[in-house]
């Protein structure tokens, strides 16, 4: 959520960075200084009626003193109050509209982030390793899965509806690796892991800034205000929700293996095929909570460790820092890291490494307290800043697999990085 007081003190600034998202949140800013704007001067009638009530209740004692009546200040006293309960009882209605509407924007683009409006002008960092040549026909990994028997589209749509995959065999070996290996890697880049709930309340979602312009992506729980995750990102940066944190704790970076939920609204006839768009999938993520001046740093940190998985794993990809238009909800700062996929013979996103400043905790609450060395007592509490990203997907990984290592016989070739988590096993037909 952005802060009122930099809009309300900046709004051209405000107006001209979400311009470079999309011209409608213009709109949505003078709507919010419009609320505003009444409700400060309602504030103003009222410190006007409290100065005058005062005024009043002294005049009345006076009067009382010296035994004078003192019913006519007595009555504009009733007056008086009247007023300040209309203007109390109209406080949280401001409120909740002008949070209503702050929820509606996203953030702001940092300084650095590329202006553009369209995945067409981001920025291309570097691309790393090297392309595989094929002498053979290149199969899509949703052929290879039937022809190997180890992804059952069909029983997955039994079981469930479109979408959803049953994983087997090799496949299911290689994810249960992949995560080992993630989680593994994770924890040598001083991430904790942590077991969290994959059911989030509304509270937790708005923390993170799926809700409420996303709500309709989310699975929804029924007859209960419980939503299945769309992410781990929303439990672990929602572990410290309304808390205050010590100095010294941060920053905390954190881990988490976890299946995720997502009911794809509005990317219908898009990767139907295969697994690289489904409804439930598993994830590893990385969070990282610290303070503002450590935030660019964790940022790089964080994407970084999302490489090496992939670097670990000899899959080729790309890293791609956003532009402005095509940034996500909460971000202020993103890179995209995108695996290759040779049947397709371009790179697919497997990883998205946000910056999200104090957007996020100002929603969740998730503040630290400032140290004064000089003056204990002038310590003062500030939002933290968050960060997250995948290390990785699960489900594109494997996919990535099974097709930058596939051989000409039908057989898989199990990448070195995973041979000690699958029994060292070199070659899986």
């Amino acid at each position: 959520m952005l802060d009122i007081k930099k809009i309300r003190q900046e709004p051209d600034l405000i107006k001209e960075l979400l311009s470079y998202r999309n011209l409608e949140f213009i709109n949505i800013i003078d709507q919010i200084l419009e609320v505003d704007s009444k409700w400060r001067e309602k504030l103003s009638e009222k410190e006007k009626l409290e100065a005058e009530r005062n005024k009043l209740s002294k005049k009345v004692g006076q009067k009382k003193a010296k035994k004078e009546n003192a019913d006519k200040e007595l009555e504009s006293l009733n007056i008086i109050k009247d007023k300040l309960k209309e203007i109390s009882e109209l406080e949280p209605k401001f409120s909740e509209e002008q949070k209503k509407l702050l929820f509606e924007l996203p953030n702001t683009p940092s300084k650095c982030t590329p202006e553009g409006k369209s995945e067409e002008e981001n920025k291309l960092v570097y691309e790393w390793g090297e392309k595989r040549n094929f002498d053979f026909p290149v199969l899509e990994h949703h052929e290879i899965g039937v022809q190997q028997n180890i992804l059952d589209f069909e029983r997955g749509v039994k079981l469930a509806k479109s979408r959803f995959t049953a994983v087997k065999g090799l496949a299911s070996k290689l994810e249960r690796a992949l995560m080992n290996l993630m989680l593994d890697l994770a924890a040598e880049g001083d991430y904790e892991e942590t077991s969290v709930p994959v059911i989030a309340n509304a509270d937790s979602l708005q923390g993170t800034g799926q809700f409420p312009k996303f709500k309709e992506d989310v699975f929804k729980l029924q007859d209960e205000d419980l939503y299945l995750i769309p992410t781990a990102e929303v439990p672990l940066t929602n572990l410290y929700r309304d808390e205050i944190l010590n100095e010294e704790e941060l920053p905390i970076r954190l881990t988490a293996y976890t299946p995720c939920f997502r009911s794809e609204a509005g990317s219908a006839g898009r990767d139907t095929r295969g697994i690289i768009r489904q409804h439930q999938f598993y994830k590893v993520e990385l969070v990282t909570l610290c303070k503002a001046e450590q935030a660019e740093e964790e940022h790089e940190k964080l994407t970084k460790q999302a490489e090496k998985v992939l670097q670990i794993l000899e899959l080729p990809y790309r890293k791609v820092q956003l532009c402005s238009g095509d940034l996500g909800f909460s971000a202020t700062k993103c890179y995209d890291l995108e695996v290759w996929f040779p049947s397709q013979n371009r790179y697919r996103e497997i990883s998205s490494c946000s910056l999200f400043g104090d957007f996020q905790a100002r929603r969740a609450q998730i503040r630290f307290k400032r140290s004064n060395q000089d003056n204990p007592k002038k310590s003062k509490n500030e939002l933290v800043h968050t960060i997250n990203g995948s290390a990785l997907a699960v489900g594109r990984t494997l996919a990535a697999i099974l097709e930058n290592y596939q051989k000409e016989d039908g057989s898989i070739e199990i990448p070195k990085a995973l041979q000690v988590y699958m029994n060292k096993k070199e070659r899986v037909s």
